[in-house]
């Protein structure tokens, strides 16, 4: 099962739904690391050194820092950039079904773009 990060500014709703409906996600908030306030780059290298994949709502700045990581060849486990528009509920089974079918290190070097349909 995936190890996920959830960006500072990351729907909480969606965080708790994830963890109710599976309580052993591994799942931990960027502020709950300490980590709050802290720029793009030094989460992405958190994430990278934890083998997390970073939840995220910012498609602006944050994507452009991870195709960054990926082109100067360092880690970048992957970003899942959820839509703010799709419901809460699409949001917690796409995650879901990701987190519990992929392979580790299957999104390695990759941002995924949810809602999946």
């Amino acid at each position: 099962m995936l190890r996920l990060l959830a960006d500072e500014n990351f729907n909480n709703d969606i965080v708790r739904g994830l963890l109710w409906r599976k309580p052993d996600l591994d799942i931990v908030r960027v502020q709950d690391v300490g980590l709050s306030g802290a720029d793009d780059p030094t989460v992405l290298e958190w994430a990278a050194q934890q083998g997390r994949v970073l939840l995220t709502h910012d498609v602006t700045t944050l994507t452009r820092y991870a195709y960054e990581r990926v082109q100067a060849g360092q880690p970048m486990p992957g970003v899942f950039e959820v839509s703010r528009s799709g419901s809460i509920g699409t949001a917690i089974e796409d995650i879901l079904l990701l987190a519990e079918n992929s392979l580790d290190g299957e999104w390695e070097g990759q941002i995924r773009y949810l809602p999946l349909r």
